[in-house]
């Protein structure tokens, strides 16, 4: 039993809770970025390098024989998921960067001045006196 309450308890975590919820949004944005990337940027950017399909580039190895299907290496699909990583990684970078800069905002606030103790207080109030009557 200890050790069912000890995950339960580490499961509950803020931290752990963030973290799914990071992934799970990280898992639907990278869906989102590679459907930006498969149907709207390539297409433009293939008919620009002369009508080419990216999907579609591929070097074969070994031709196809009888029933066995052709070894091929598919560099279109690498250089599909490479552009997906570039544009989803600047997009984490812009992200760390504006949240780093809220935090800074944060850290050069300056700190409230203490409170003066009574003893202080009490000085300045003798101190005022004296020079209200030397005026």
């Amino acid at each position: 039993m200890g050790m069912i309450s000890e995950f339960k308890k580490f499961a509950m975590k803020g931290n752990v809770v963030d973290m799914a919820v990071g992934i799970i949004i990280g898992a639907a944005f990278g869906k989102i970025v590679s459907s930006f990337v498969n149907d709207v940027l390539m297409p433009p950017l293939g008919i620009l390098l002369g009508g080419m399909d990216f999907k579609d580039l591929a070097f074969t190895i070994k031709e196809a024989a009888g029933d066995q299907a052709a070894v091929t290496l598919n560099y279109g699909n690498f250089i599909q998921t490479a552009v997906d990583f570039i544009i989803i990684a600047f997009a984490i970078f812009m992200m760390i960067k504006a949240m780093n800069r809220l935090s800074r905002k944060e850290e050069e606030a300056p700190a409230a001045p203490p409170k003066p103790t009574p003893e202080q207080e009490l000085l300045t109030e003798i101190r005022d006196l004296l020079k209200k009557d030397q005026i």
